[in-house]
């Protein structure tokens, strides 16, 4: 475990005929005693014929400690080397949220669930919160055999908005336990909100009442944080379903213009998008893929009025996932437009740096020109296509600091 030693373990070192001091050194992240009270990183002793050297283990970093115990001597030809072997486990504090909470439409079930939990309190040691997501699927019934779009979110208390900290889309007709844990996401940037009494937000958009069985847990990691304070501010929250999104290929009166004012105490600061499509929308491109859950696209940021950051749309490698249901049924194979069934929706971060701290900046989400004939590629689907966008300012600092202001 970082920052803790381990158990000793007990070297006997056999020394007849040798009178010279015998040296020891251990590589970093270990320690070695004579008399196992007192470490240290070196020793030297007179020994006798036989000597107990005790060593222990003891990381500052989640990394590989893989090297060598040094023994050396003036009437010892070659030195001794002893090879060492450990991992630093982050010290990590779990918080269990939801569990086997069933999302489902009808039958007495709702496609979501709110609930009020208390996370860690002081996040002044906490480098990284993860956060895993497991579904377990109904005995009886299984789960639902579509692909669906799913969220989590953190309720802002300063504002009453709710954040969506993570997205997924369900497998088909099956469950996560394939991962021992299920989904993993890395919310950290949601720090300033995931403390404390926290109100979060499951959802799936299962029209069916074999409900998929949702569990919830954080570890909270603790480490030297990049900054000692975070905050965040909504950009874009088009994030309700799947076609609560941006209409893609016709008019709308969205506003996904904003201005953004940057805290002048910013050390860093960065944009924090998910995006996704939804929809099978003509005319299809020349490859034959609707848009907008199959058509690769490329959508742009601007600042400032100038393009700056790139977004694209294209395969992530869906054949790949584990979760998968072997084809019985689902169309789970095939590469959508940035996102596979049973995975989380990509995070796209993009880096603004100290640029703008003190000052504002115009932003703009341009998608790549399309424009639909309002038809889909069969008359039983949804009509339309949409892009689910939700996107975020996040910016740090080594002094407290509040939250950007996004003006529309």
């Amino acid at each position: 475990m970082v920052n803790q030693v381990s158990d000793s373990q007990v070297i006997i070192i056999s020394a007849e005929n040798t009178t010279s001091e015998i040296n020891i050194s251990t590589p970093d992240g270990y320690e070695i005693s004579t008399d196992n009270n007192l470490f240290f990183e070196d020793i030297s002793f007179v020994p006798e014929i036989s000597n107990e050297i005790f060593i222990r283990f003891a990381p500052n970093e989640a990394i590989n400690y893989n090297s060598f115990l040094v023994i050396s001597s003036n009437e010892i030809n070659n030195n001794v080397n002893i090879n060492l072997f450990g991992y630093g486990t982050p010290l990590l504090y779990n918080y269990q949220t939801f569990e086997n909470q069933s999302l489902g439409f009808g039958g007495g079930f709702s496609q979501s669930a709110i609930q009020v939990f208390n996370l860690h309190n002081d996040l002044a040691e906490i480098e990284q919160i993860k956060m895993y997501l497991q579904i377990n699927c109904p005995n009886s019934t299984g789960c639902d055999d579509w692909d669906r779009f799913a969220n989590v979110k953190v309720k802002d208390q300063s504002t009453g908005s709710w954040y969506e900290i993570a997205r997924y889309i369900t497998p088909y007709h099956t469950g996560t336990q394939v991962l021992p844990r299920g989904l993993e996401f890395d919310v950290t940037d949601f720090k300033s909100l995931l403390t404390g009494s926290v109100e979060l937000r499951i959802y799936i958009e299962n029209w069916t009442q074999n409900a998929d069985i949702v569990s919830l847990d954080f570890d909270y990691i603790d480490g030297t944080p990049d900054y000692n304070y975070y905050a965040v501010s909504e950009i874009l929250g088009f994030h309700a379903n799947s076609i609560a999104g941006v209409p893609y290929g016709v008019f709308n009166d969205l506003d996904l213009n904003k201005n953004i004012q940057i805290p002048s105490n910013a050390e860093s600061s960065h944009l924090r998008t998910i995006i996704s499509g939804w929809g099978h929308a003509t005319p299809e491109d020349l490859d034959g893929k609707p848009c907008a859950e199959w058509c690769y696209r490329t959508h742009n940021i601007k600042i400032n009025n100038s393009v700056t950051f790139q977004h694209n749309m294209d395969a992530i490698g869906c054949s790949s996932n584990p979760i998968n249901n072997e084809q019985n049924p689902g169309n789970w194979m095939s590469d959508r437009a940035g996102w596979c069934p049973g995975m989380a929706v990509p995070v796209r971060i993009d880096h603004l740096g100290q640029s703008f701290s003190g000052n504002s900046f115009d932003f703009e989400y341009e998608f790549e020109n399309w424009v639909s004939d309002g038809g889909v590629i069969d008359p039983s689907y949804q009509p339309g296509a949409y892009y689910a966008t939700s996107s975020y300012i996040v910016v740090k600092s080594n002094t407290e600091i509040s939250s950007p202001t996004v003006i529309n």
